[in-house]
């Protein structure tokens, strides 16, 4: 899959759009496409997400609590709005044809070195980019299951309430 300044321009935009505390938009992104540093942040990976080497781009996830509201003592909202911004960029790329997937299987320390990501800022998650195919041979048997339906989710009255918890 080729990546073009137009394709990252046009998911970073989706992000762009999201709501933040008082329009603060405190989220950064790292493109990474170059084979060179796909390469070496491959090797941040835990095996169990071997399957992502087969990726166009990954794109590092970066905010820090200083960036956005604190409301009180407690209300941190960066994650909050990083991962709202973060969800309108992996459903812009859906809309492209691109697959992409925020995974937690990897060196955080690796990742942030590979990439010159400053220590003070919070690597949040990685998203695996690429085009969906029919080749599970990099896969784990569980995976290969997962990957042919979707995982069973919670049932509504678990998580949901009304007027009251």
């Amino acid at each position: 899959m080729e990546i073009t300044n137009e394709l990252i321009d046009d998911l970073a935009k989706n992000a762009q759009l999201s709501a933040s505390c008082f329009n603060y938009q405190p989220w950064n992104y790292v493109f990474v496409y170059e084979k060179e540093i796909l390469t070496k942040l491959f090797d941040a990976l835990k095996e169990s997400n071997l399957w992502a080497k087969k990726a166009s781009m990954i794109i590092a996830v970066i905010s820090k609590k200083e960036l956005d509201c604190v409301i009180g003592k407690s209300r941190e909202y960066y994650l909050f709005d990083t991962g709202m911004a973060t969800a309108n960029m992996i459903l812009r790329g859906t809309e492209l044809g691109l697959v992409m997937h925020p995974i937690a299987g990897y060196s955080h320390s690796k990742a942030k070195e590979i990439l010159g990501i400053p220590e003070e800022m919070v690597l949040i998650t990685l998203i695996i980019v690429g085009k969906k195919t029919d080749d599970l041979s990099e896969l784990t048997e569980k995976q290969k299951i997962s990957e042919g339906k979707r995982p069973l989710r919670k049932a509504l009255n678990e998580f949901v309430h009304h007027n009251h918890y």
